[in-house]
């Protein structure tokens, strides 16, 4: 950065905030406070405000999520419940009191309208889809800084991607500089097998970088991304109980035939067709997997009341990751599904992170739908260094409370020619 264009970039800090610990940001679809977690970590940003309705199904109505005491407990923020497909930036800044615009504007729109996982987003497109759109409201009218974007990996390369189309173009016109990617992020230290988009921005008075820009030259090694090393050392538990010294360390209750179809499938990587090599378990086949036998296409669906593998990263959690007829969600060893701390652990939460939905379900969804604070952490160094020009080692990119060490950061290979 030259001289000039960082007293310019120095300048537009001073009209947000200064460098320590106000630089402020406003999160919009907050969710259980996945994406602010990074920020509220980081010594230079403050967390402004955040919005969330709260919403699950359009049919279930608000409020029933429950997302938003875990937020406030975690955040200390309290979101309020604004319906964005609304709400406009003038009276999302009058209700939160904001006297000056954020420096930094998150905002992750839902996924569900665009993930592979529901049939139908091949089909139709979903009401909610046109909240991505909304986005660039918010920017024209406040002119973050940077603003981030994450959401399922269809968002850029789904039939519906014309939405993220229109939103860059209308970032471009406001005159961001933009970058939009799919990404693994294990390949960050999330121990997990997850696929997402990823949108940065910004303002032409700063430097335009990416996660790659954060990372170049280095790599978490594979072996910190498994499930043994993330996972390996919480308590023993069994079906439906519950941690004394952690409500979160729980999971559902399988009580008769499934929870006895979970002890048929094999330790370690098992799956449900493996069922079919001992007659004595073919009455655990439900009807769906004799339907995939029959059609020889034993891979289809292969994931459900299927167990992690120790040595493997975890599949994608979803939202409905509370039953394991939803994918490969059982304990590795012990049988029953991974409990709500296990998953958070694998979704990249702080072991100390408090989810306090009075349904554990919800609690299950909560994490499910979150931004893996491993990933944000990285994305507030990001957006301190195109601030102040201060790039972080490696080092400083590891969230604290998780199971990343510093060892675990490993030199990238160069080819030689």
């Amino acid at each position: 950065m030259s001289a000039r264009t960082a007293k310019t970039a120095h300048k537009a800090i001073r009209r947000h905030g200064s460098y320590r610990g106000d630089i402020r940001v406003v999160d919009l679809f907050s969710g259980a406070g996945g994406m602010s977690w990074g920020f509220k970590v980081h010594r230079s940003f403050a967390i402004a405000g955040a919005v969330d309705l709260e919403v699950g199904k359009p049919s279930t109505g608000e409020g029933v999520l429950q997302c938003n005491d875990t937020y406030e407990a975690n955040i200390g923020v309290r979101p309020i419940a604004l319906d964005l497909a609304k709400s406009g930036p003038d009276e999302v800044a009058e209700t939160l009191g904001l006297d000056k615009p954020p420096t930094v504007l998150l905002a992750c729109p839902p996924c569900t309208g665009f993930s592979r996982t529901n049939a139908q987003n091949h089909l139709r497109d979903d009401p909610r889809n046109t909240l991505v759109g909304r986005v660039g409201q918010f920017a024209e009218r406040w002119r973050p800084a940077v603003i981030l974007i994450e959401n399922a990996r269809e968002l850029l390369t789904g039939r519906f991607s014309a939405h993220a189309t229109a939103l860059l173009q209308t970032l471009e016109r406001l005159k961001y500089q933009t970058s939009a990617g799919v990404h693994l992020l294990n390949r960050f230290g999330v121990p997990q097998q997850r696929e997402r988009a990823l949108v940065v921005a910004t303002a032409r008075k700063f430097p335009h970088r990416t996660l790659a820009d954060l990372w170049a030259g280095f790599r978490i090694d594979e072996k910190a991304t498994h499930v043994r090393r993330a996972i390996w050392n919480l308590p023993h538990l069994d079906s439906g109980e519950a941690h004394p010294e952690d409500v979160n360390h729980t999971s559902t209750c399988l009580l008769g035939e499934a929870l006895e179809r979970i002890r048929a499938v094999p330790k370690d990587g098992g799956s449900w067709a493996d069922l079919l090599l001992d007659k004595h378990n073919h009455r655990y086949l439900i009807p769906s997997m004799w339907r995939s036998v029959h059609a020889g296409r034993l891979n289809r669906h292969c994931d459900a009341y299927g167990r992690m593998a120790w040595d493997r990263s975890a599949p994608t959690i979803k939202r409905e990751c509370a039953h394991p007829g939803n994918g490969r969600y059982s304990h590795p060893e012990q049988d029953r599904l991974c409990s709500v701390r296990e998953m958070a652990i694998l979704q990249g939460f702080p072991r100390s992170y408090r989810f306090m939905s009075r349904s554990r379900k919800n609690a299950y969804r909560n994490v499910g739908d979150a931004v893996p604070p491993i990933l944000s952490y990285q994305l507030a160094w990001l957006a301190h260094w195109i601030l102040t020009d201060s790039r972080p080692s490696p080092e400083h990119l590891l969230l604290p409370d998780t199971h990343l060490e510093p060892s675990d950061i490993v030199p990238t290979r160069q080819l030689t020619l």
